[in-house]
């Protein structure tokens, strides 16, 4: 996992698969102006979700996992509180692997919590449980990049 800076993004071009063809689309368009949508920068080894999310309790928060995806998830208009776990540590599956979709989901609970302040990123890779999505109250712009691992 990675938390870091949009800003400081370049640091990580050489680990994170799709991560500077991101930022090359990320310069070059107003990502708070453009409507809700899914963009695919290159086919399906690369997409942009840009969503206007709702942030919930973290009890409504479910625990995932992806096998064939990185997730690269912005929040860029408010902060969203996160929670992380060991994907070899998860035991209470909840929803069985789809391949179609690319997760599985968990009843375990974070071994660790923290913000992803707006304007930062977090990266999960296939081997970080993630729980994105906490925050109760809030409706905010949310950018979450797909990036296949093994391109």
């Amino acid at each position: 996992m990675i938390l870091d800076k949009l800003e400081n993004a370049d640091n990580y071009f050489d680990c994170v698969p799709g991560l500077e063809r991101f930022i090359d689309f990320y310069k070059d368009n107003d990502l708070e102006e453009l409507p809700a949508c899914r963009i695919k920068l290159d086919g399906d080894d690369l997409i942009i979700n840009i969503n206007d999310f709702h942030g919930k309790a973290e009890e409504d928060c479910r625990m995932e996992a992806h096998k064939e995806y990185l997730d690269i998830q912005i929040p860029l208009t408010d902060d969203e509180e996160m929670g992380w776990k060991a994907q070899v540590d998860c035991c209470e599956i909840t929803t069985e692997y789809n391949e179609q979709k690319d997760v599985e989901f968990y009843a375990d609970k974070a071994t660790a919590r923290f913000v992803v302040p707006a304007g930062h990123f977090a990266v999960f890779f296939p081997q970080d449980a993630h729980q994105p999505g906490i925050a109760p109250g809030k409706a905010y712009r949310k950018i979450i990049v797909k990036a296949k691992v093994n391109q």
